[in-house]
């Protein structure tokens, strides 16, 4: 069975984002190089639901099927997976539910991974430009506890109950409506979140 995508399109950049598989998700100048991209990195996902477990199919970058293609907007072209598929609005059982919260959690177990094994100096870009290991730490403990505010979690200053509030709500069954009045549906949550992570997590390793 082809893994279910939607793809993402900017007028510079393209995502596409594996539905049922929070954080695969890779982008490219066009539909083909981000679908290209997406099955180069399915080796490098497949230790992520390892971790989760919930292994990655045999097979599961061989096929895509794409099911949306979505309108993109500057924070497409500014290099996030920012718009809302209506797959994101199917409703979750609690089975469902607590599978997706696992993903998330394996993502993160995956970035401290990479964090604990990688030098406090990270390999810079030609001009000099790029983040160390700390910051991008810190940058995505920061990110993650805005992104926490999409699903109505407020007042959690330590990075480590921001998460565990996160695998909870995650962890819910749900509707498939936004928490909030101007949130993300959990699904959607779920792939932005394990996006960031991982893309991070993978810059490191690169940097390393």
């Amino acid at each position: 069975m082809d893994t279910l995508v939607c793809l993402e399109l900017g007028a510079k950049r393209v995502f596409a984002a594996a539905l049922e598989w929070p954080g695969w998700c890779r982008s490219g100048p066009s539909e083909a190089g981000a679908l290209e991209a997406l099955g180069e990195y399915g080796r490098r996902y497949a230790p992520v639901t390892a971790l989760a477990g919930l292994p990655l199919p045999s097979g599961a970058s061989d096929g895509f099927e794409v099911t949306e293609r979505l309108p993109g907007n500057a924070t497409t072209d500014f290099g996030a997976p920012g718009m809302v598929a209506a797959h994101d609005h199917r409703a979750l059982d609690a089975t469902q539910a607590k599978r997706l919260a696992a993903l998330v959690a394996g993502c993160w177990e995956y970035f401290d991974g990479v964090t604990a094994r990688a030098p406090a100096e990270l390999r810079k870009g030609p001009r000099g430009g790029g983040r160390d290991r700390d910051q991008i730490r810190l940058h995505v403990a920061e990110a993650e506890t805005s992104y926490a505010r999409k699903l109505g979690i407020r007042l959690c200053p330590d990075p480590a109950e921001v998460r565990a509030a996160l695998v909870e709500v995650l962890g819910t069954a749900s509707d498939g409506r936004p928490l909030t009045e101007k949130g993300w549906p959990p699904r959607y949550a779920a792939r932005r979140i394990a996006w960031h992570v991982l893309d991070h997590a993978w810059e490191i390793e690169d940097k390393s």
